[in-house]
């Protein structure tokens, strides 16, 4: 698939032929069950300063926290016990001591016979072969957009080509790998839309997130507006046709824009995962990436699933 026909799909095609044509694809490729799995947002510190995020170090407005092992571990037996298929253990980007991750890893993976994802950022070769071999499976690291100068711009101090390689790494290492990237954030032309695309697919990435940006009021980028749910979905459904194997997550992004529908339309539109929150209530506020962000549980999770018309496992 070249860049044109990306293009021609994303803002060309009529809606409604474009889901369809996602869907017939998913249907095809991934079937109609959905994957739901728990997130648990362990601790909110970051070193680096991204111009959209909350977490990002210069946000003194924030309280930072970290959770304990007791917290980590009531949090995943609580996703495990509600149906919870993986869990997701993210937090900012720290070069901490990579051993605590991996005791937490070792700790999770023997306790629930399920797989672990890490999402916690860009760390040396050493680190994720550590974690690896911890018990941990999957990686999520989005590259947020695949323009090179809008990545520079994004992320003082980085670079995508650092992204990129994080990636390639973790998948030489036997990691499943998943990216994604932000939907109508500053500076975003459709030709970088359609290269965030191409990029996933390149990299035959397992697993892609494209959610809306939206602003977060104690960063750079705060007063920007917001991405748009209609071009997230359209996204999607084109990221379902080029990518049939991938596993899309309808984002909790889509349902803070529109908390009875985004979601389920997100399903419909080519997506195969939800991703409900287990971060404890008392520090949830405080994993503020962007502003008023909706809080999915598996009691939600299960009603979009079933409004979508799709299956399910969840003991909710």
């Amino acid at each position: 698939m070249r860049r044109s026909d990306i293009m021609k799909l994303l803002f060309e095609t009529p809606y409604e032929e474009l889901r369809e044509q996602a869907d017939e694809v998913r249907c095809k490729a991934k079937g109609d069950h959905v994957f739901v799995r728990g997130l648990i947002e362990f601790s909110n510190r970051c070193e680096r300063n991204c111009r959209y995020c909350g977490l990002r170090a210069a946000n003194t407005e924030l309280e930072r926290y970290d959770l304990d092992d007791e917290q980590i571990e009531a949090a995943a037996d609580r996703a495990v016990a509600l149906g919870a298929d993986t869990l997701v253990l993210q937090s900012g980007e720290v070069t901490g001591d990579p051993g605590r991750i991996a005791r937490m890893v070792d700790r999770l993976s023997r306790r629930h016979h399920v797989p672990i994802t890490l999402s916690v950022g860009e760390h040396p070769t050493s680190s994720y072969a550590l974690w690896r071999e911890a018990g941990a499976t999957r990686f999520l690291i989005k590259h947020e957009t695949a323009d090179a100068g809008l990545y520079a711009k994004l992320h003082p101090g980085w670079t995508l080509a650092q992204r990129v390689d994080a990636l390639r790494r973790l998948r030489a290492l036997g990691y499943e790998i998943g990216s994604g990237f932000i939907v109508g954030v500053p500076g975003q032309t459709p030709e970088i839309l359609a290269e965030d695309i191409l990029l996933c697919r390149d990299l035959h990435v397992d697993m892609c997130g494209a959610g809306p940006f939206i602003p977060q009021k104690n960063t750079p980028l705060g007063t920007e507006p917001r991405g748009t749910a209609e071009l997230t979905l359209r996204v999607m459904a084109v990221l379902r046709i080029a990518m049939p194997w991938a596993n899309l997550p309808a984002t909790t992004a889509l349902a803070t824009l529109n908390p009875v529908a985004g979601q389920r339309e997100g399903l419909r539109a080519g997506g195969n995962v939800l991703m409900p929150g287990f971060t404890p209530a008392a520090f949830r506020r405080n994993y503020c990436i962007y502003d008023n962000k909706h809080r999915v549980d598996m009691e939600e999770a299960r009603l979009v699933i079933e409004s979508a018309g799709r299956t399910h496992s969840l003991r909710v």
